[in-house]
């Protein structure tokens, strides 16, 4: 019955004129006939052509965003100076080079700098074996404790690129930094080729991949970051995952050849294996992929052997990971695993789910999905018990607040909440999308997949032995390919995520220009829309599918052109004059093994540009971790100078530095300010007009980071002011017996 049903749709696909359907040349006993000559050498010359134009495309992007780095931060004008260090120069202009170097390493602001001071790190390391010793005995980036770095954050792409840069000819000739970002740059080029080649997958046009591109481009800024968080882990990830879905793709593509199918399962994996190790957001996301695997498959939409096999693939590359990653318990404990296992535990026990009518498949279907919850609930918490597991409880008590599922107090909760990352996805988002008629397209495709979808789905679920049902669809030809209705639930599932978070708005954004390309340049949705018009030609459809996207093409060109030029034309400058005069200051003053505590943000630039010891850093995915910060945030609650001076010390800090910008925050409203949220958790009542829950108390004591300017007695017996500047203030801790 399945493959019945996967042969009608495939007849309801137009060849498209530069790439033959894949129904074609199909013979009745499944043989796969030659192409004619002439076809075959027009599909080789199309091929190349487009494949030309995919990877400039790519090149182009890489180009375009590394430019806008430039520009913005002028970046190639903050000399380093690690290869001068031993000459004989003027004291004035070796500070000056060094006060260069830390522009240029402040620029990698937050956790984007923790990140590259592992690179850094490995770089300066006296050998390969040095550093990753260094890495994974590491005593520097949580005082008073060693971690191992290779199990706790994804930083195997930093070993790797420090590790080829010194193998590699080319200290001479381009500094560590460059090679770093340039690599990063260069991993656009392998993005925007994939969505160009998924889109060509999906419509049987290279023209279609031309337009997802240019969609891309024109909305850099809902499609990517990359020119301003260089290290981020999705700069990294995001490239591996759409190669992985360009991959699925084209797995779930009729009539492939045992071979094609091999290689093209061997892509997968090692597209999910890197996107696995890059990112430590990786369960999530591929748990909605496996959402909507498992949604097509219930549906019948998809060959649930290859289901089945992509199923093993995601925990396959994640278990590989967690062995790299020393057995993170973290990994262990995911709902991804649970829920594949789950998965396909239940197909074992239901083994005749796909076969009755409509009412028997859907009882037999609410069922499936009620047995795979319970079996992913009890494996994932039987494995969290055994594993002693809560690495991960931070996000479900931000998920839980985050619907409205009661309010809570939690500080890390909220500490999420309040960012406006996390927040649900501002309106003005579908302004700048509809002005480049992406948004316009995409709905307009969406709906028409999405009724299309729904009317296979249940034909599917009804059965397909009707007469005149069948006679229906044969008249409209409402047909969808695998590789489009994964397209579909895919988009849709991470729409909802990017709704919800705006943080993950990239994963949509992305996979929106592909969906609305391939439903422009689709042959099946302007036959099915002219069908139901009563105006269908095949002449007339195929005129259409090309003019339609080279008008849009065109439309784009003259309307974002000029405002690309004058972007790139655009110069500015780097400038935090306060921040690097405080790394300067703790290079020349503090020993190398003082230890400082401050905000999570600030430490990551701290330990960058110093080398010095942290108390936190901004790497959140570690309770212990999260109890800390807590902690060491009491420097901006209401605390008494001897509370402060002892959580500090127990956590051995030498130095704690004071920023005027959070003590005195005015960038969230009040009841996100950090230092309301702290009051609260503290059951102190907030500053400022307005209401307090009723159970809330007055502090005893005064704010921390305000009173300790004033020099009195009780704090300077324990805090000692070394350094301030306009934004910072730095106080030493007296060593008390």
């Amino acid at each position: 019955m399945t493959t019945i049903r996967q042969r009608r749709v495939g007849k309801g696909t137009e060849a498209a004129e530069d790439q033959p359907s894949e129904e074609t040349n199909v013979k009745p006993d499944g043989k796969i006939l030659p192409d004619p000559p002439g076809g075959k050498v027009w599909n080789i010359l199309s091929i190349t052509v487009g494949g030309i134009v995919a990877i400039s495309l790519g090149l182009l992007t890489s180009v375009y965003v590394a430019t806008l780095h430039e520009n913005d931060l002028w970046f190639s004008n903050i000399k380093n100076h690690c290869r001068e260090n031993n000459a004989a120069v003027p004291t004035v202009k070796f500070n000056q080079r060094k006060e260069q170097e830390v522009e240029r390493e402040i620029s990698f602001r937050t956790e984007c700098g923790l990140y590259y001071s592992y690179y850094k790190q490995m770089i300066q390391a006296a050998s390969i074996q040095q550093g990753l010793h260094g890495l994974v005995y590491d005593n520097k980036t949580e005082s008073v404790r060693t971690i191992n770095i290779l199990e706790r954050m994804n930083v195997y792409q930093e070993v790797f690129l420090s590790i080829l840069y010194r193998i590699l000819p080319i200290q001479q000739y381009l500094e560590p930094v460059y090679f770093y970002i340039y690599t990063l740059f260069g991993l656009q080029a392998v993005y925007v080729i994939a969505l160009y080649v998924t889109s060509w997958l999906l419509s049987g046009t290279w023209l279609s991949g031309l337009l997802a591109a240019c969609w891309y481009i024109t909305n850099r800024v809902d499609t990517t970051r990359v020119e301003f968080t260089i290290p981020l882990r999705e700069n990294w990830a995001l490239p591996f995952f759409a190669v992985q879905i360009a991959a699925i793709t084209y797995l779930l593509r009729n009539h492939l050849q045992p071979a094609q199918q091999r290689l093209t399962l061997m892509a997968v994996f090692i597209a999910t294996f890197l996107f696995s190790l890059t990112w430590q957001f990786n369960q999530f996301m591929m748990l909605i992929q496996a959402l909507a695997l498992f949604i097509l498959d219930c549906l019948d939409m998809l060959p649930t052997a290859k289901v089945t096999w992509l199923y093993l693939i995601q925990i396959s590359g994640l278990l590989l990971v967690c062995v790299l990653q020393f057995f993170n318990s973290m990994i262990l404990g995911s709902l991804l695993i649970s829920f594949n296992v789950s998965v396909l535990i239940a197909r074992k026990i239901q083994k005749n789910l796909k076969k009755g009518g409509l009412l028997n498949r859907f009882g037999k279907l609410i069922l499936h999905v009620l047995l795979v919850l319970c079996l992913t609930l009890l494996i994932n918490k039987f494995i969290k018990k055994i594993l002693n597991l809560e690495s991960d409880e931070h996000i479900f008590k931000f998920l839980k607040a985050k619907f409205g599922f009661g309010a809570t107090r939690d500080f890390d909760a909220n500490l999420y909440l309040c960012e406006e990352a996390f927040g649900l996805l501002p309106l003005n988002t579908f302004s700048r999308l509809s002005s480049t008629l992406l948004f316009y397209v995409y709905g307009f495709v969406l709906f028409l997949l999405t009724v299309a979808a729904v009317i296979v789905a249940f034909r599917n679920l009804s059965g397909s032995d009707q007469v005149h049902f069948k006679e229906k669809m044969e008249e409209y030809t409402v047909t969808l390919k695998p590789d489009a209705a994964y397209s579909l639930v895919h988009t849709v599932l991470f729409g909802c995520l990017a709704l919800s978070t705006m943080r993950m708005k990239y994963l949509w954004t992305s996979h929106m220009c592909v969906f609305a390309s391939f439903g422009l340049c689709s042959t099946e949705v302007w036959k099915l829309i002219l069908k139901c018009l009563h105006l269908y030609t095949s002449q007339r459809t195929q005129v259409i599918k090309y003019s339609i996207p080279i008008i849009t093409l065109l439309y784009i060109s003259f309307k974002f052109w000029p405002g690309i030029m004058d972007e790139l034309s655009e110069l500015r400058e780097f400038y935090d004059p306060d921040t690097v005069e405080l790394m300067n200051w703790i290079k020349s003053n503090t020993p190398n093994t003082a230890v400082f505590a401050g905000s999570m943000q600030l430490l990551a630039g701290v330990k960058l540009c110093t080398g010095r010891t942290l108390t936190n850093h901004p790497h959140y995915e570690d309770k212990n971790l999260r109890e800390r910060t807590k902690q060491i945030y009491q420097i901006y609650a209401k605390r008494s100078p001897g509370d402060v001076y002892g959580i500090l010390r127990s956590f051995g800090t030498d130095y704690v530095i004071l920023e005027d910008s959070i003590c005195y925050e005015r960038r969230h409203s009040r009841g996100c300010r950090l230092r309301d949220l702290l009051d609260v958790a503290n059951g102190h009542i907030m500053d400022g007009l307005g209401e307090n829950e009723p159970d809330l108390k007055p502090s005893l004591y005064p704010r921390f980071c305000e009173e300790i300017k004033k020099n009195l007695p009780s704090y300077t017996m324990h805090f000692t002011r070394v350094f301030q500047n306009k934004t910072f203030h730095v106080y030493k801790l007296a060593k008390h017996k």
